[in-house]
């Protein structure tokens, strides 16, 4: 699908996306101090895929409608949740959480290249990349100092090379499940989630040992981790990135940093930054610069 003819649906379900992962960083906080960090992943992505699966096998197990790639499955599965997920949540042990959404900000910077190279249609345009440039200076001005402030950990030099290796292996899944021949989103989401499931488990048990026996607190955050932010959101994120492309599916992590400073602000009484209305218009008109021809598009279907 032409990037000019993104129809209102996906602008919805990005919009839903990026506010369900503005709150999960803060829930991972929360969650860590009841679960160490692998088996916390292990624990949410394990739990999505029987959910998902269970769906997927109600609808009878169909995945790839003629032409099949294994590899590109696999590599996806690798890229999209595991090694992200124990990536991100060891490295917030030793960044701040401002590092960590500068970070996941940086995502559309990295898909905008790759997405040019190896995806036909999403070449990367002047006007593209400056939009995508503006939102990132607003978000790190929604940040702030915390931005780029160091946590003062031993293992901050790490933990910051772990956080944009997150943010690279969710570029280059993105970009491998655009490229996949057609595939059903629901099973590809399910195969997805067992494959990381099939990794992180195994590596979970060897690097923290058996799994821990958690409070009943931390396993209802699990559970709704697993559930929204992962199983649901995943089924989302393929159906984005399947018919609406890698590079606009991008626009989530924009807004995922301003969804997690309002969220911070309303539940848990954090101030809300001095910038905090420069920085939100500096982030939307990025975004609608990125993608002027789109929203054109999309107004003039409206009238």
């Amino acid at each position: 699908m032409s990037t000019s003819s993104i129809a209102p649906r996906y602008w919805l379900m990005i919009a839903t996306l990026g506010f369900v992962w503005g709150g999960t960083f803060l829930l991972i906080k929360i969650a860590l101090d009841g679960i160490t960090p692998f088996w916390l992943a292990a624990g949410r992505i394990g739990f999505a895929a029987l959910l998902l699966c269970s769906v997927w096998g109600w609808r009878g197990f169909r995945l790839f409608h003629a032409e099949r790639n294994w590899l590109s499955l696999g590599l996806i599965g690798v890229f999209s949740t595991a090694v992200p997920f124990m990536l991100i949540n060891w490295g917030q042990q030793h960044v701040s959480s401002g590092f960590t959404g500068i970070s996941m900000a940086a995502i559309p910077l990295m898909v905008l290249p790759l997405a040019h190279v190896f995806v036909p249609g999403e070449q990367m345009t002047l006007r593209r990349l400056i939009g995508f440039a503006i939102g990132f200076v607003g978000v790190a001005l929604l940040i702030g100092s915390k931005a780029f402030e160091s946590s003062g950990a031993e293992l901050e030099t790490y933990g910051r090379i772990a956080c944009l290796s997150s943010a690279a292996c969710y570029s280059v899944s993105s970009i491998l499940t655009r490229r996949l021949p057609a595939v059903d989103p629901l099973g590809l989401a399910a195969v997805v989630l067992v494959i990381g499931s099939i990794i992180i488990v195994p590596v979970a048990w060897l690097a923290e040992g058996p799994p821990p026996r958690p409070d009943n607190q931390t396993l209802l955050l699990v559970a709704f981790l697993g559930l929204v932010p992962t199983a649901a959101a995943n089924f989302l994120r393929v159906i984005v990135v399947r018919e609406a492309g890698p590079t606009f599916m991008t626009l989530t992590n924009y807004q995922v940093p301003v969804w997690a400073v309002v969220l911070g602000a309303v539940f848990l009484g954090e101030a809300l930054p001095p910038l905090m209305l420069l920085a939100m218009a500096l982030i939307l008109g990025g975004l609608g610069l990125s993608q002027l021809g789109a929203l054109r598009r999309l107004f003039a279907s409206s009238r």
